[in-house]
């Protein structure tokens, strides 16, 4: 797997922004990845250090088309912790 498709995209919301100071990054990863593929390809695209990585799958939720539910589809999310004093600039620049 590559290192474009291991990582899909940063999470950025209210609750992991109160993380980035303890130093946990999340991102939204492929569903076939392992730890070890996250944290390589963490490592080679920012270039710092990983400590941890933490890996949760969350469920779809279900999507009202007319009188239809539809199962959205479930994606997995990981929660990198890098070594102190590593940043990753990617979030330090947004603003939301």
């Amino acid at each position: 797997m590559q290192l474009f498709d291991v990582l899909r995209r940063p999470l950025i919301t209210e609750k992991y922004s109160g993380q980035q100071a303890q130093g946990k990054y999340t991102f939204e990863v492929a569903r076939t990845t392992t730890k070890v593929q996250i944290k390589q390809a963490v490592e080679k695209a920012f270039k710092v250090h990983v400590t941890a990585v933490n890996v949760l799958t969350v469920a779809g939720k279900n999507r009202r088309r007319g009188r239809m539910l539809i199962p959205a589809r479930p994606w997995k999310k990981a929660i990198v912790t890098l070594k102190p004093g590593d940043k990753i600039e990617i979030f330090e620049g947004s603003q939301v």
